[in-house]
């Protein structure tokens, strides 16, 4: 199951109690205070990890917590920190507050966000002692771990995107060029999720993602469009998928087909430019899919697109070998699309504990 958007609450761990200890020994008269510092409360992590593509597991659970951090101890001993609460998410993951503010994108593999942070730990009370107060019996408690809700939305990585209408065979060619296992069926919106696939060539290889079909109008929400278009802003490049073939079966000349193809292709590049105009800085290619049955126009009517077919395998290995090509040539890495109104918020230190006027 793929899931795109989780709501979740973390709970940093508070931190452990200072301690009113003395030391007592034999033949050492006036110790003084030896009371440990409790230790630092368990953060809630945030990580990026490659191997994971969806958020169904984390939104499986609703609460993370961090550990609470030990008690100090007599003979001047802190306390062990808490546990901190790891949680991998995927590349591409987006952490916004209760508010939709947007606290941190996680883009890379490895990169973590402190999500919330472990409470400080009480001091014992050594801190406390003084010359005309040298056995003091005061300590701090710990402070309460940070708490929050926050909103997950995920937006895939990926090197090509496959865009096209439903049922231009989109899945069909992930299939093909991939060892992923995409619904496919002879009807529209077969795809109901983002599927991402790694195409092997040669000695290198590239991250291929099927993005579910798009219709006109696709930007304003129909047919789920915008929630569609959003993994579209990640790929390095994208790739029209388009069936030149008139739906009902009638006969029709080249010129007509390729209108098709370039009408289509015009359609959804209006509908990537309404969502975002960014998204048409992007390199693009054209897949003229479905030509089994023969070519359906001559190349130099629509430039630079590929004949292919997905079921006689016709046309693929050029293909494959074009993208990685165009892939190898963008030589910046995809940058993340803000969502405009969103601000950033940086992270905060916790406060420092202001300690009491000592007597």
């Amino acid at each position: 199951m793929f899931l795109d958007e989780s709501r979740i609450q973390v709970r940093a761990g508070a931190g452990g109690n200072g301690c009113v200890a003395f030391r007592r020994e034999k033949y050492v008269p006036l110790g003084g205070p030896n009371g440990g510092d409790g230790g630092r409360g368990g953060h809630v992590v945030l990580e990026a990890d490659a191997q994971i593509h969806t958020l169904y597991d984390i939104g499986r659970v609703r609460v993370f917590r961090g550990k609470r951090g030990e008690h100090g101890q007599g003979s001047n001993c802190t306390g062990r920190d808490g546990e901190d609460c790891c949680v991998k998410v995927p590349v591409g993951t987006l952490i916004k507050d209760d508010e939709g503010h947007l606290l941190c994108d996680l883009t890379t593999h490895g990169q973590k966000f402190v999500a919330a942070r472990g409470g400080r730990g009480g001091q014992g009370n050594q801190h406390f002692a003084t010359p005309r107060n040298q056995a003091p019996r005061k300590a701090y408690p710990g402070q309460v771990g940070e708490e929050r809700t926050l909103h997950l939305e995920l937006r895939l990585v990926a090197d090509v995107g496959l865009v096209g209408y439903p049922n231009a065979g989109k899945s069909s060619l992930l299939a093909s060029l991939t060892r992923a296992r995409p619904r496919i069926a002879d009807f529209p919106f077969t795809t109901l999720e983002p599927i991402l696939g790694i195409v092997a060539l040669d000695d290198t290889s590239f991250v291929m993602a099927d993005i579910p079909g798009l219709i006109e109008g696709a930007a304003s929400g129909k047919g789920l469009g915008d929630r569609f278009l959003r993994h579209i802003e990640r790929t390095r490049m994208l790739l029209f998928v388009v069936d030149p073939w008139d739906p009902t079966g009638r006969e029709e000349d080249d010129q007509t087909r390729a209108q098709r193809v370039r009408q289509t292709v015009r359609v959804l590049r209006q509908e990537l430019r309404e969502y975002h105009p960014r998204l048409l800085e992007k390199p693009w290619q054209v897949a003229v899919n479905k030509c089994d049955r023969g070519i359906p126009f001559p190349a130099e009517m629509v430039p630079a697109c590929h004949f292919i077919s997905t079921v006689a395998g016709l046309g693929l290995t050029e293909m494959q070998s074009e993208l990685l090509a165009t892939v190898r040539r963008i030589t910046t890495v995809a940058e993340p699309i803000e969502p405009e109104g969103f601000a950033k918020v940086h992270e905060e230190p916790l406060p420092e504990v202001d300690p009491e006027e000592r007597e």
